[in-house]
Formats: structure tokens, C-alpha cells, sequence
């Protein structure tokens, strides 16, 4: 009773803030820039120019709070030891020399080139076959479920999936050892094997960002115009040439910006190695081992940290490069 009393009030306070945040402040412009006397065009011009930064302040105090301030915290966090003393850059450097590092860092760019690759491609071949089929949007409803399901869930998934039971453990129930038996193979134990592993795991984020990639690439595809399409047909042109030498070229901002996304979220990828394999057998990534160094063994913020930092830099460029190819889409 006390938790809904108290989430109640949240939000009667929240809202209610709000209201009062934006109908004073309006008030208080205004007396400042009157919209009346010699210099009442003057003042609108600045009143409806300062107007929309009330509107915007909150949301940028709290970006500040909880972007920016964690940004700053642990960039300065990376330069201090176990004990809290500062170190300068010695993590950084010990970052440049670890194998385990080096590993990570490896496996994430492995993760770059396959995985937004293959989820974009994958993705655009749906969008293209359930555009043409009489059943497409339940062909899309069933693609784009995995997106419902949370990364961790989806490993439990597909665990079973590669799962391996021992020569004295009985018959094999994991899916793809089932198949691989029952064509005469000998059943494997997948997330173990090295390199071979770490595609794997990634099979499982393609399987997930196929639909996201799907769902945006079918709405880009579906705003082509019928007349362009009309006039490859009428001029004797093939299916896969209006796909590839007509829609395709009209919809690449789209494509680059799914693809981006889902570079981001590779960069960040944690949920599935985690869950899969810890990391072992040569699966670590940059998140993962972020994740070791601070809350395993003897927790050491300052590598930990490090690390965050090395993620940041990596992600920051792909996202605003995103954000400003999808505001020149917008135009």
C-alpha cells in the first residue's frame, strides 16, 4: 500500500510540476518581454525565441543529470586504482597490454562486420518477399517476435539449441546436435569450438535484429513511389532489377541508418555472451570484461572504467553520424 501511495503521489507531483514549471515560466517571459509599448515587436521576437527553450530545459537538466554527469564521473573514475588514488593513464596503458583486452576488442569488431551485415541483409530480403506475398504481415508479425524477447531470454533459447549432452548422458536434445545426428554426424559441443563459437552467438543477434531491420526497411520500401515502379515494369524491367537498381538506391539512407543502429547495439553487446558463455573460449567482449573487472573477484572501478570509456569512444561517432543522417532524411 505504501509502494502505489508513494508511486502515486510520483506522478501527481511530476505532473503537476510540470504544469507549473511551464505556466509560470510563461508568465514570467512575458512580464520580461511585454507584449505591448514601443518595443512590443522586439520583445515578441525574443519571447518566441527563448520561448521554446523553457519547453526544452527540463529534459536537458535531466540529459545533463543522467548523460553527461556519469560521462565526466567515470572518465575520471578510469584514472584512479582499487584503493581510490589517482594513476593518470596506467589503466589505459595496462588496457593497450592485456590479452583479455585484446580478445574483446577483437571479438567486437568480429561483431561489427557480421552482425549488421547480415541482420541488414537479412532484413531487407523479408521486407522485399513479405511486400509481395498475400501473407506478409503475418510473416512479419512472426520475423519481428524476437524482437519482443529479451537478449537473455533469447539465449536461454538458443542454448537449447546448441546444447550438447555427453556420450553417457543419453540422446541429444539440443536441436541443432539432434539434426546433425540424425544425418549421420557427430554432435558437437558449438559454443566451445573457437572462432566458430563466437558466430554462434552471433547468430543470435541476427536473429533478434533481422525483424527491427524488417519492420524499418518495409515502411522505406512501401513509400517508394508506384509510378516509378509502374515505368521499370512498363520499360521490360525484371523484379530483381526494380529491386536492386530501383528501390534499393531510393531507400540506401534508410538501410545506412539500420545499419548504424544495429552497429550500435553490437558495440554494446553484453546480454548474450553473458548468458552463453561468460566470455570463456575465446567469446570475450569489451562489455562483458567491463563487467568482470568491477563486479567480480576483486572489484577494480578504475579498469572497469577504462573500459567503459573505450566502448563510449567507439559508439560516440556511429551515433552521431546516425542522428545526422537521419535528420537529413527527415528534410
Amino acid at each position: 500500500m505504501d509502494q502505489l501511495l508513494f508511486a502515486v503521489s510520483t506522478i501527481i507531483v511530476g505532473v503537476f510540476g510540470c504544469v507549473a514549471y511551464f505556466y509560470f515560466s510563461n508568465i514570467l517571459l512575458d512580464r520580461i518581454y511585454p507584449a505591448k509599448g514601443p518595443n512590443a515587436g522586439a520583445n515578441i521576437n525574443k519571447a518566441n525565441a527563448i520561448r521554446p527553450w523553457l519547453f526544452v530545459l527540463p529534459a536537458l537538466l535531466v540529459l545533463s543529470l543522467y548523460l553527461v554527469y556519469p560521462v565526466f564521473s567515470t572518465f575520471f573514475l578510469s584514472m584512479r586504482d582499487t584503493r581510490g588514488e589517482f594513476v593518470g593513464v596506467d589503466n589505459y596503458v595496462w588496457l593497450a597490454g592485456d590479452d583479455k583486452f585484446r580478445e574483446s576488442l577483437g571479438n567486437n569488431l568480429l561483431w561489427l562486420v557480421i552482425v549488421p551485415a547480415a541482420s541488414t541483409f537479412f532484413g531487407l530480403v523479408a521486407a522485399g518477399l513479405t511486400d509481395r506475398i498475400k501473407w506478409g504481415s503475418v510473416a512479419q508479425s512472426l520475423i519481428f517476435m524476437p524482437m519482443a524477447i529479451s537478449f537473455v531470454g533469447a539465449s536461454v533459447i538458443w542454448k537449447f539449441i546448441y546444447d550438447y549432452r555427453g556420450d553417457n548422458q543419453g540422446e541429444q536434445i539440443g536441436l541443432l546436435n539432434a539434426i546433425v545426428e540424425g544425418l549421420g554426424g557427430t554432435a558437437q559441443t558449438w559454443i566451445t569450438m573457437p572462432f566458430w563459437n563466437n558466430i554462434f552467438l552471433m547468430i543470435i543477434l541476427i536473429w533478434i535484429q533481422t525483424g527491427f531491420a524488417m519492420v524499418i526497411l518495409s515502411a522505406a520500401l512501401k513509400g517508394i513511389s508506384e509510378e516509378t515502379i509502374e515505368a521499370a515494369y512498363l520499360d521490360g524491367a525484371s523484379p530483381l532489377q526494380i529491386f536492386f537498381k530501383i528501390k534499393i538506391p531510393q531507400i540506401w539512407g534508410t538501410i545506412a541508418v539500420v545499419w548504424t543502429t544495429i552497429t550500435v547495439t553490437v558495440l554494446k553487446v553484453f546480454d548474450i555472451v553473458f548468458a552463453m558463455t561468460n566470455g570463456q573460449w575465446g567469446t570475450q567482449v569489451l562489455a562483458n570484461l567491463m563487467y568482470d573487472w568491477m563486479f567480480r573477484g576483486s572489484p577494480d572501478f578504475g579498469r572497469g572504467s577504462a573500459i567503459v570509456m573505450v566502448i563510449m569512444v567507439l559508439v560516440t561517432p556511429v551515433m552521431i553520424w546516425n542522428i545526422s543522417n537521419a535528420h537529413k532524411e527527415n528534410r
